[in-house]
C-alpha cells in the first residue's frame, strides 16, 4: 500500500521498552536496562529523529491521540523526556485538545517529573499499579509496593486531572477481598480511569515456567470472572462507567487512545515493536518492524469493525451491520443467533455486547471472525 493511497493517522504510539526490572508475567518487548545506560540515549535520539522525518512526510498532521507506552516511560528519565516531548511539540499540533498519555510506575514518578512532562505536553498520566497488595505485588514481581503506589497516584494529582491506574485480577494468591480492596483503594485515590486486566499466562515467561514447574497455579477462570464482576459493581456504584470490556472511566475521561484501536481508526507505531494500522477502503494493514502482520481485505476489515466494536459497551450501528451484510450475507442472522444466546442485545439501532458476551468474549469474537 503506497503511503500517499493511505487514510490518515490519527493516532500516535511511541513505545519506550525500557523498566527498571522485568516483571514475572511480562511478556511485552522490553528489557531490563539501568537508567543511566547509553542504550536509552541512543534510542530516544533514535526515536526523536522518527518523528521529525514523519512530520516532514506529512504524516503527523492529523494526530489527535498520542501515547507513550512501554516497558516505563517514566524509567527513562526526565532529561530524556523532555528531548522527547519537546521533539514532539515541534513536529506536530500538541495542543490541549490533543489527548497526550504517558504510562508510568510508581517507582520512577517524581514530583518533578509530573510537573515537568505536563508543562511539555502531557495531559494524562496512566499508573501501572496492579495491586494495593504488597503480598500480591509481590508474586507478580512488581518493582514498588503498595505506599509507593499513593504517593505516585497523589503525585500526579498535583498536575493532572487526568490520572488512570491499571489493576490485575485472577492472579493465583490473590484473594477476592485483596482485588475489591485494591478497586475500592483506586477509587478513594481519586483517579479518573480504571484498566482492569485478568492475568494470562504468557509462553516464555517466568510464570509460564513456574506453572509449568507446578510452583504457580494456572489462572482460574471463574476467579477471574468473578473478580471483573465485582471491579465492575464497586466502580458503577462510584460513578464510573464501563466503555470498553476492560476500561471504566468517570464521564468525559474514557481513553481516546485507546478507543481509536477499537474502532478502526489509522495509527502510527515508532519505536522497537510498535506496531503501526494503515487502511484505505479496500484494504487494511498492520506492519511491526517492517514486517507485514496483517493484511485484511474489505470482507475482513468490515468483520474486524464488529467484534472489535464489541469490546465497546456502545457496540456497534446498524449502519455498520447492513454495509457488513453486504460482503457477508450471513451477518444479521449471526448476530440474532449471539442476542438468543444472550451474548449481545439490540437497543436503540446498536448490537451491543451483554455482560455474559465480555465475560465470554471467545465465544462472540468467535462468531463474528468466522463471518469472514
Amino acid at each position: 500500500m503506497r503511503e500517499a493511497m493511505h487514510d490518515p493517522y490519527r493516532a500516535l504510539y511511541l513505545h519506550l521498552p525500557f523498566c527498571v526490572k522485568r516483571c514475572s508475567y511480562c511478556d511485552f518487548a522490553t528489557a531490563a536496562v539501568p537508567a543511566d545506560s547509553s542504550k536509552i540515549d541512543d534510542y530516544v535520539e533514535d526515536l526523536c529523529l522518527q518523528i521529525r522525518r514523519k512530520s516532514k512526510e506529512g504524516e503527523l498532521g492529523g494526530i489527535s491521540t498520542v501515547y507513550l507506552g512501554g516497558g516505563t516511560p517514566s524509567h527513562v528519565g526526565m532529561p530524556r523526556l523532555s528531548m522527547l516531548l519537546y521533539t514532539l511539540g515541534l513536529s506536530m499540533r500538541l495542543e490541549l485538545d490533543v489527548e497526550c498519555t504517558m504510562e508510568a510506575n510508581p517507582e520512577s514518578l517524581t514530583s518533578s517529573m509530573v510537573r515537568d512532562i505536563w508543562a511539555l505536553g502531557v495531559n494524562r498520566l496512566s499508573i501501572g499499579v496492579q495491586s494495593f497488595d504488597d503480598h500480591v505485588l509481590g508474586i507478580l514481581g512488581r518493582a514498588h509496593d503498595a505506599q509507593g503506589a499513593k504517593r505516585a497516584i497523589a503525585c500526579a494529582r498535583e498536575r493532572f486531572e487526568n490520572v488512570s491506574v491499571d489493576l490485575m485480577c485472577g492472579i493465583p494468591g490473590q484473594s477476592t477481598e485483596s482485588f475489591e480492596d485494591s478497586v475500592k483503594t483506586a477509587i478513594d485515590c481519586g483517579v479518573s480511569h480504571v484498566s482492569v486486566y485478568p492475568l494470562t499466562i504468557e509462553p516464555h515467561t517466568p510464570f509460564d515456567a513456574m506453572v509449568l514447574s507446578g510452583q504457580l497455579a494456572e489462572p482460574d477462570d471463574d476467579v477471574e470472572a468473578e473478580h471483573m464482576q465485582a471491579a465492575e459493581r464497586i466502580l458503577s456504584q462510584a460513578g464510573y462507567e464501563r466503555y470498553e470490556v476492560a476500561s471504566y472511566a468517570k464521564p468525559g475521561f474514557e481513553c481516546r487512545h485507546n478507543i481509536a484501536y477499537w474502532t478502526g481508526v489509522p495509527y502510527l507505531g515508532l519505536g522497537r515493536s510498535a506496531a503501526s494500522m494503515t487502511q484505505n477502503a479496500e484494504r487494511r494493514m498492520r506492519v511491526q518492524d517492517g514486517q507485514v502482520t496483517d493484511d485484511l481485505d474489505a470482507r475482513e476489515m468490515v468483520t474486524e469493525d464488529m467484534m472489535l466494536g464489541m469490546r465497546m459497551s456502545r457496540g456497534i450501528s446498524d449502519e455498520l451491520v447492513q454495509r457488513a451484510a453486504q460482503l457477508l450475507p450471513e451477518t444479521w442472522e449471526t448476530l440474532t443467533e449471539l442476542a438468543e444466546a444472550g451474548l449481545c442485545e439490540h437497543v436503540d439501532g446498536r448490537w451491543q455486547p451483554t455482560e455474559r458476551g465480555w465475560l465470554c468474549g471467545n465465544q462472540l469474537y468467535g462468531a463474528l471472525f468466522d463471518l469472514a
